[in-house]
């Protein structure tokens, strides 16, 4: 389609006749209308193809222009089936929908179901992820730049509360840039003990909301010599910190550095155990081991969190496959976030990988989702906005898709055991027969 069809179609979809080919009009559900107004608002400009932002998400991208029979039948593929059907969007308070219109982020919902059964009722939890971009240059001084993100994501918490999420997770170091690009340690500033500002302040939306919050930050760890490292703290619904996880992987590639600024956590594959369910925090880089993921699964996770922050040059072809893949291979549910934006930053920079100095990361590129042990899984959020994706899933679904699929049972823990244990010594020789 040239460029004048594009724009005749996208003033069509202004004026309310149609929603992509071959499909009638319908209203907007509050958990879609922000991006129905991000068509519009980009459809002055020109071609849709003038306007990157208005590309959006891969899955509204092919909603809007596929037939309605095809592009149904494209979901299928792509987010699978659960319960014999694309997974359903969830319908959230009008208010809800009103605070993403106004504060201008995204909004979607969707709801997992589980067969039902006799001898146990639904466990029914609501999981909520917040990606967002940072709010101020990165020359501001230091504290406004925190507090200003912190009144952003505190609006969509309260975006959170209102429908009824149970369990919340930010996006990986949520108060800062992520900086660890630069090999600059003024960024350490950012850092905070355990019961810090931010945790303070997450507490009080907590017990507000009666919520659990996972919040990834750098922590300052003042009992051993002030290191640091990448810390996730687990704020129970009483505005209690149940714990902690540090980030067990640290990435050694392109722009990230950072191992200049913390190394390898060692608080293990710790599981918390939630009035809401059993939980536990897979830190960005740990989504590339399929062990680290695997150790949450044999602890008892029934839900993993990925708090993440990466970029699209270098990881996003894999973005949506690795949360999917590790729901499905350890039966559990996970939550992946993403930040969003391209941060600036003061003075360039190289990495060692011949590229020129620059002083960007690249794009940040959201597309928040959240993946089923029965491998569905919903759209994405947007890959430019910041973004609320909330979930209703029942927690039964985990233990049905062990029973269906037995990977537990199959599994041969002894022969693994024997391989690592020899792998993990110095005179290790490779099984190989030639």
């Amino acid at each position: 389609m040239g460029e004048n069809g594009e724009m005749s179609r996208l003033k069509t979809r202004e004026h309310g006749e149609m929603t992509r080919p071959g499909a009638a009009a319908a209203a907007s559900a509050s958990s879609s209308s922000s991006s129905d107004a991000l068509v519009k608002e980009n459809s002055v400009s020109g071609s849709i193809k003038d306007s990157p932002e208005t590309l959006d998400s891969l899955h509204r991208l092919l909603e809007f222009h596929l037939p309605a029979p095809v592009f149904e039948e494209v979901s299928r593929l792509l987010l699978g089936l659960n319960g014999g059907k694309v997974v359903a969007k969830f319908p959230l308070p009008e208010v809800v929908g009103g605070m993403a219109s106004t504060s201008k982020f995204d909004i979607q919902a969707y709801s997992f179901t589980a067969a039902k059964e006799e001898l146990r009722p639904p466990q029914l939890v609501r999981i909520g992820l917040i990606q967002n971009s940072i709010v101020l240059p990165t020359t501001d001084p230091l504290l406004d730049q925190k507090r200003a993100i912190m009144g952003r994501v505190g609006t969509i918490i309260d975006a959170a509360g209102v429908a009824g999420v149970n369990i919340l997770c930010l996006q990986e170091a949520w108060i800062m840039p992520f900086a660890f690009c630069t090999r600059e340690k003024s960024w350490c500033e950012f850092a905070e003990v355990i019961n810090g500002e931010s945790t303070k302040f997450l507490q009080e939306k907590a017990k507000k909301y009666n919520m659990v919050i996972i919040s990834p930050i750098l922590e300052r760890d003042e009992a051993h010599g002030s290191t640091i490292w990448n810390t996730a703290i687990v704020i129970g619904n009483n505005g209690n910190i149940l714990g902690k996880h540090r980030k067990n992987h640290i990435p050694r590639v392109g722009d990230f550095n950072e191992s200049t600024y913390y190394m390898e956590g060692n608080t293990g594959h710790p599981v918390f155990e939630t009035v809401y369910g059993k939980i536990a925090v897979n830190i960005c880089y740990g989504r590339h081991h399929p062990l680290n993921w695997q150790a949450f699964g044999l602890n008892g996770a029934e839900i993993v969190f990925n708090p993440s922050a990466t970029v699209g040059e270098l990881s996003e072809p894999m973005w949506p496959i690795e949360a999917r893949n590790a729901a499905i291979a350890n039966s559990y549910f996970v939550g992946a976030i993403n930040r969003v934006g391209t941060e600036v930053f003061p003075r360039p920079f190289t990495s060692g990988d011949g590229k020129p100095a620059h002083k960007d990361f690249g794009h940040f590129y959201g597309s928040s989702y959240i993946a089923a042990p029965d491998s569905s899984c919903t759209p994405s959020l947007s890959r430019y906005r910041d973004g609320l994706l909330v979930a209703e899933v029942d927690l039964n679904l985990c233990q049905q898709v062990k029973d269906k699929w037995a990977f537990r049972m199959t599994s041969r823990y002894e022969l693994y055991a024997e391989l690592l244990n020899k792998y993990i010594k110095h005179d290790f020789n490779p099984q190989v027969v030639t």
